[in-house]
Parts: structure tokens; C-alpha cells; sequence
């Protein structure tokens, strides 16, 4: 950077912070919300896959762990389109990463976008390279709820992203149609 743009800016740490892409300002809360959660979700299947052998009750009989694998969608529907599911993630989180993420500003923004990103991200992965082949992968859901679902970390991403967005639109219209 010659000083005629550092002077005109300010300085190199400014510039760097009005960068929609570089600027730490704007996306750290992105990068360290999508990668610490994908992490997590990795993690924890990895774990489950390790040692959960038999279902676990917790909370009496409300919360079970239990292993699933699931080649479907949310509440195992469309199990016969793995590949299409895969594909569409994978298009998600491209589109996530290189189109919504340089654009999103402030800390709640960027948190909503990470949690969408770790959620896709991390049950795209399964169904790429978990058996039993390359975008034909299962799912693991290992958080059980009595008479609702059974889940993972991934999925708690996408729902509190959801959740988010609905409450900040509804906040934002003041909740009128």
C-alpha cells in the first residue's frame, strides 16, 4: 500500500476493517461461530459413532441418545433423494460462503449466517463421504426428543438460524402483515 492510500484512508488496519472481506470487524463472529460449531458436529458424531453402542435416557424418558443413520431430509423424509439433498447443500453453502457471508453486517447477522453455515456444512459432509457412497451418505442423528425427533448439532445450527431470522423478521415489521 503506497502512503498516498494509507492517507487517504487513514490507515492499513482501517482499510482492513471496511473491507467486507477481510475486515475481522464484520466477520470474525462468522468464521469463529462456522467453524467452532462445525467442529462440534463433527466431534460429537464421531463420538457418538465411537461409543454410543446402546440408547442412553436422559431426562427420564424425554431425551434419549441413540444412533441413526438417516439418508433422508428432516423427520427421515424423501430417504430415496440423498443425492439431490447433497447437491442442494452443497449449492447452500457455496452460496452461503461466497455470495451472503461478504455481505452481512453486524455481530447477529454474521452469528445467524455461521450457525447456517456449520449446520449445512456439517451434514453435507456426512453425505459425502459417509457410507455407503459419495453423495449417497447417511446422516448422524443422535439427540432424541420423545414424540418429536431425532437430531444433531448440524441441526440445532439450521433451526436456531431459522428461529433467528422468523424473530428478526417479525421484529422487523413490527408484526404486521
Amino acid at each position: 500500500m503506497t502512503r498516498e492510500q494509507t492517507d487517504k484512508h487513514g490507515s492499513i488496519a482501517s482499510v482492513f476493517a471496511a473491507h467486507p472481506v477481510l475486515g475481522w470487524k464484520y466477520h470474525g463472529w462468522l468464521i469463529v461461530v462456522a467453524i467452532g460449531l462445525f467442529c462440534v458436529d463433527w466431534a460429537t458424531k464421531q463420538l457418538v459413532l465411537h461409543y454410543l453402542n446402546v440408547p442412553v435416557s436422559i431426562l427420564g424418558s424425554w431425551v434419549q441418545l441413540e444412533l441413526l443413520f438417516n439418508p433422508g431430509a428432516a423427520f427421515s423424509l424423501g430417504e430415496s433423494f440423498t443425492v439431490v439433498f447433497a447437491v442442494l447443500a452443497l449449492l447452500a453453502v457455496l452460496v452461503l460462503v461466497v455470495i451472503v457471508a461478504p455481505r452481512v453486517r453486524g455481530p447477529l447477522s454474521n452469528i445467524v449466517v455461521g450457525l447456517l453455515i456449520a449446520g449445512v456444512a456439517g451434514n453435507l459432509v456426512d453425505r459425502i463421504f459417509r457410507h455407503p457412497a459419495p453423495f449417497h451418505g447417511y446422516v448422524i442423528d443422535w439427540i432424541g426428543v420423545r414424540y418429536f425427533a431425532v437430531f444433531n448439532v448440524a441441526d440445532m445450527c439450521i433451526t436456531a438460524a431459522a428461529i433467528s431470522i422468523v424473530i428478526a423478521l417479525l421484529r422487523s415489521s413490527g408484526g404486521q402483515r
